[in-house]
């Protein structure tokens, strides 16, 4: 995509008027795949980041999915919640200690995971793997930014 700021337009006003055209432009094209990825395989973004995090991490704590998925706790102990009872996700205490509570994918949730992988952007990894390493690192940094300027803080 070409960038619609002009490297002539160095204006503060102007500057910012583009980052928020384009944190709008990224908020609605989130919004309608959201609404796609619900459409096509019935579960939220949130669902899908929860059930590829304990994907990979496997059998795993709600503390360490939260820090994972980057939502708190009480976020993914209600997704959870809504994921165990349809059956994707099952929850059962440490043998070792019993006030640890892990999670586990079951068999419909490894097949639900599968199903929903094609709906992940193919667009966007696609063009992330044709970046340079550089470039890689240089959009990580600007997103990582991003999502900091746009995050509440505890005095908000």
């Amino acid at each position: 995509m070409t960038p619609t700021l002009k490297p002539d337009d160095r204006s503060e006003e102007t500057q910012v008027r583009a980052v928020l055209a384009a944190v709008r432009r990224i908020m609605h094209a989130a919004d309608l795949r959201s609404r796609r990825l619900v459409r096509e395989t019935g579960l939220t973004a949130p669902q899908l980041a929860i059930l590829q995090s304990i994907a990979d991490l496997g059998e795993v704590t709600t503390g360490r999915i939260s820090a994972d998925v980057s939502l708190s706790q009480a976020t993914v102990t209600v997704i959870l919640d809504r994921l165990v009872a349809r059956g994707l996700v099952e929850r059962y205490r440490s043998a070792d200690d019993r006030r640890i509570v892990h999670s586990r994918l079951t068999a419909p949730g490894r097949q639900a995971l599968s199903a929903a992988e094609p709906a992940v952007s193919a667009r966007l990894i696609s063009e992330f793997k044709r970046m340079t390493p550089t470039e890689r690192a240089d959009r990580i940094a600007a997103l990582e930014w991003m999502a900091s300027a746009l995050s509440f803080s505890d005095a908000e």
